[in-house]
Formats: C-alpha cells, structure tokens, sequence
C-alpha cells in the first residue's frame, strides 16, 4: 500500500472522491458513459496529481484515463 504510506487514510479518500466527480464529468465529454472508476496513480505535494481509470458502458473493454491537477481534471485517451 504505498498510497497508504504517502498520505494519512483519510486525507487519501478525501482528495480521491473529490476528484472522482470532476473525472466522471469529463469521461461524459469524452463521449464515456462512466461505471467504475479507479485511481491508477497518486500523487501528492505541491503539483499533486491523480490519475483516472473510467470504465465505459459503452464496451465492457471501453476506458479512458483522466488526469486531475488540483480540481482541474483533463482527457489523457
């Protein structure tokens, strides 16, 4: 668990399920109806970062991966 080690557990989910709305939001836009969302990396500090995996219903094969900076989220594919 080295997310775990990096940030206390409740400051973790707190900045994880505060991203995981804006993420779903520009899954939408990127024609991505969401399902399940995942954190595929985390970083924190100063220039803190997560990165998102949002499943599709679209195709049970269907994602795409979203990167969020602050609150400030974008379409990586």
């Amino acid at each position: 668990m080295l997310l775990a080690s990096v940030l206390p557990g409740s400051a973790l989910a707190a900045s994880v399920s505060a991203g995981q709305a804006e993420a779903k939001d520009v899954a939408r836009s990127g024609n991505c109806t969401p399902t399940k969302v995942e954190v595929m990396r985390y970083t924190s500090g100063r220039t803190g970062e997560t990165v998102f995996k949002v499943n599709c219903s679209e195709d049970k094969e269907a994602f795409v991966l979203v990167q969020c900076r602050s609150r400030t989220c974008t379409l990586m594919r």
